[in-house]
Order: C-alpha cells, then sequence, then structure tokens
C-alpha cells in the first residue's frame, strides 16, 4: 500500500510529536542544578566592586592572592541564599576562604543579614548593577565559584548548598585543587 499526501498529513504531526517527546523525555535524565560555564579553567574577569557599610570591597586580583577560594553570589532577599548560610560558615569554619559579592542589593540590608547570620567571607563587593554577576555567567542566586590561586574559575554550583552530600562534594572539588 503506497502512502498518499493524505497519509502524510496525518504521520507529520505524529512524527514531529513522538521526537519532541523523546528528546523531552532525554532531558528528564539531566541534573538541574548542573550548568555549564564557559568560565571553566579561564581568568575571572575583571572587576572592582565597592565594600558594603565601609568594608573593603573586592576586585579580580584579590582572587589571585595564591589560595582556593570559593566566591559567592548572594543577596538578602533571596531565600535560598538564607538556607545555604549556615554551609557557608562551615566552610568559613573549615579554613576555607570565602568571598562575596552582593548583587542587587542594598548596603544596609546586606550588612543588616550578615549582623543577623553571621558573616563568612573574607571580602564583600558590592555589585549594586548586577554587571559582575552577568560576567560571571550567574543564572540566579545564589551561585558559587571555587576559583584556584592564580584566579582561574575551576568549579561552579549552581543554586544554594543545603545539604551534607552537596557540601562534602565542594570540600572534595577544594581540595583535589590543593593537591
Amino acid at each position: 500500500m503506497a502512502l498518499t499526501r493524505r497519509h502524510l498529513l496525518y504521520l507529520a504531526p505524529l512524527a514531529l510529536f513522538l521526537v519532541l517527546a523523546a528528546y523531552l523525555l532525554a532531558g528528564l535524565a539531566l541534573d538541574p542544578r548542573h550548568v555549564p560555564s564557559v568560565l571553566i579553567d579561564k581568568p575571572v574577569p575583571d572587576f572592582a566592586l565597592e565594600g558594603i557599610e565601609g568594608g573593603d570591597g573586592l576586585s579580580s586580583k584579590d582572587l589571585a592572592d595564591g589560595e582556593i577560594k570559593l566566591v559567592n553570589f548572594f543577596a538578602s532577599w533571596c531565600i535560598p541564599c538564607r538556607a545555604e548560610h549556615p554551609f557557608l560558615m562551615r566552610l568559613k569554619d573549615s579554613g576555607v576562604k570565602v568571598y562575596g559579592i552582593n548583587q542587587r542589593d542594598k548596603p544596609e540590608d546586606a550588612a543588616a543579614w550578615l549582623v543577623r547570620l553571621g558573616n563568612p567571607f573574607a571580602k564583600i563587593g558590592a555589585d549594586r548593577k548586577g554587571r559582575v554577576s552577568i560576567d560571571f555567567g550567574v543564572y540566579g542566586l545564589p551561585e558559587s565559584f571555587i576559583v584556584d590561586g592564580v584566579g582561574r574559575i575551576r568549579y561552579k554550583v549552581t543554586g544554594p548548598i543545603t545539604n551534607a552530600h552537596q557540601y562534602d562534594d565542594l570540600v572534595a572539588q577544594i581540595e583535589a585543587l590543593r593537591k
């Protein structure tokens, strides 16, 4: 039996649906927390930010200080940032140098938030317009980057660090870079 135009009119939408369904099903197997970064193994973008509430501020030069560090993008209005905060405090207490970039936040709100919850950051830069966040490729808050001693981005964490498994994975990444 030969396919007629009428048959093709019915088969074309079915074939399109099957291809689309297969594509979407394959996407279900992906990790939604893994958002690739084109900056992995590249130098941090060049920046210089003022501090919050009289702090020193933060620049790209601070990130090339010879030590492995975590750069965390956060804001006082960010609910997942609050959930992540105890894990950043643990990192600081374990000897990891943590730097903060406060995104699109009022400096007084960020300062009050850190007074209430504790300050895990060695230095904080205020990214009031969000330009540095864009240069880093930040999709949403919080996001963190492991930066090596010469200022290259080595690893990216999308979303909050909110459980022991994520924390342990991050510490393992830092320890691997220290060796």
